[in-house]
C-alpha cells in the first residue's frame, strides 16, 4: 500500500463506484469520495469499500475539485485524482506499488496516460491516446486550474515525470446518457471560448498558475491561438477531418466512427450553435454576453 489518498467526485455513480474503489484498493492508504448529493447507492457503496464520505453542493468540476482539496484534511504524502468512471490497469497499480516510495525528493507530480474505451472498444487513434494527465501529486504540490471546462491539474512546485502504465476511462452508461452529458460540456465550452473573445470572467495566464504537462500546454495554445480563431461551424469540420483522416482515426472502426463523429464533429459543432446563439441574443436585447448565459443557460458565473 502507498502512503497516498485518492480523491473522487461522484454523483449517481452506483454504475461505477465498486469498479474504481475495488481497482485503488492495493495502492490506497485513504479514499475520499467526495460526493454531490446522489439519489442512488454510490454513497451506500462507497462506505462499504470504506472510503470516507464529503457532500459539496456541485458548481463545476475545477469548484468542486479544489473544495475537495482544501477540505479533505489529508495526511499522506501524495494525493491522486481519479474519475468516478476511470480505473486501474494492473501495470498501473504494480508501477504505483513498486516507485512511488523510491522517488527522488525532487518529483513532485505524476502524468499518467488516460486510456478511453468505448462501447467496449480501445480508442486508439485520432489523438484520442495516449491523453496525458497530472494525476498524482505530492500533497500540497498541485492545485486544479480554476475553469468552466478542460480543466487540469498544474504542479505549482517541484518537478515531473511520467509513469509508463495506463488507466482507463470506460463508461458504462448506453450513449443516451453520453450524448446528455455532452450537451451540458458544450454549454461550458462555449462559455469558455465566448470568455476567451469577451473577457467577462478574470482567469489568470497558464503560466501564473504553475506548470502543465506538456501535451496540455500544445493543447491549450492551439485552442486559445489557432481554434478559437477559426470561422464558427467551419472549425469542426476541418478538426474532425484532421481527426478522422489526418490522425487515422479510421483505423478505430464502426465504434471508433461513432466516436470521433460524436466527439470530434457532432460536439464541437454544437459548442459552436450554442455560442452562435448567445451572441444572437446577446444582440438582439441589447444584453451582455454573461447575463445572456445567466439567462439562458442558469449558469451563475464566478469572477475568477
Amino acid at each position: 500500500m502507498a502512503d497516498i489518498t485518492i480523491i473522487i467526485l461522484t454523483f449517481n455513480e452506483e454504475l461505477h463506484i465498486s469498479r474504481v474503489l475495488e481497482s485503488v484498493r492495493p495502492i490506497a492508504r485513504k479514499v475520499i469520495v467526495v460526493d454531490s448529493h446522489s439519489t442512488d447507492r454510490t454513497v451506500e457503496i462507497a462506505q462499504e469499500f470504506g472510503a470516507q464520505i464529503l457532500q459539496h453542493s456541485f458548481v463545476n468540476q475545477a469548484r468542486q475539485f479544489q473544495w475537495a482539496v482544501d477540505n479533505a484534511r489529508i495526511e499522506t504524502a501524495w494525493v491522486m485524482r481519479i474519475d468516478a468512471d476511470e480505473y486501474l490497469t494492473d501495470g498501473l497499480i504494480e508501477e504505483i506499488q513498486s516507485r512511488l516510495s523510491t522517488l527522488d525528493s525532487a518529483i513532485s507530480g505524476i502524468t499518467l496516460k488516460r486510456r478511453v474505451h468505448f462501447m467496449g472498444k480501445w480508442i486508439r487513434y485520432g489523438g484520442a491516446y495516449p491523453v496525458k494527465l497530472l494525476r498524482i501529486w505530492k500533497n500540497g504540490h498541485a492545485m486544479i486550474e480554476q475553469r468552466w471546462m478542460d480543466e487540469h491539474m498544474v504542479l505549482i512546485r517541484g518537478e515531473m515525470i511520467e509513469f509508463g502504465n495506463d488507466f482507463i476511462d470506460e463508461n458504462l452508461n448506453n450513449l443516451t446518457w453520453w450524448v446528455n452529458k455532452h450537451n451540458h460540456y458544450a454549454t461550458r465550452e462555449a462559455v469558455e471560448l465566448l470568455n476567451l473573445k469577451y473577457h467577462f470572467m478574470h482567469q489568470g495566464k497558464s503560466s501564473d498558475i504553475g506548470m502543465f504537462t506538456k501535451q496540455a500546454s500544445q493543447k491549450k495554445w492551439v485552442k486559445n491561438n489557432l481554434y478559437s480563431n477559426m470561422p464558427l461551424f467551419v472549425r469542426s469540420f476541418f478538426y474532425f477531418l484532421f481527426r478522422f483522416w489526418l490522425k487515422l482515426g479510421f483505423l478505430d472502426g464502426r465504434k471508433g466512427l461513432i466516436w470521433h463523429f460524436l466527439q470530434g464533429f457532432w460536439y464541437r459543432f454544437l459548442v459552436d450553435a450554442k455560442i452562435y446563439q448567445i451572441v444572437w441574443l446577446s444582440k438582439k436585447y441589447n444584453k451582455s454576453i454573461d447575463t445572456v448565459i445567466k439567462e439562458e443557460f442558469n449558469l451563475h458565473l464566478d469572477q475568477y
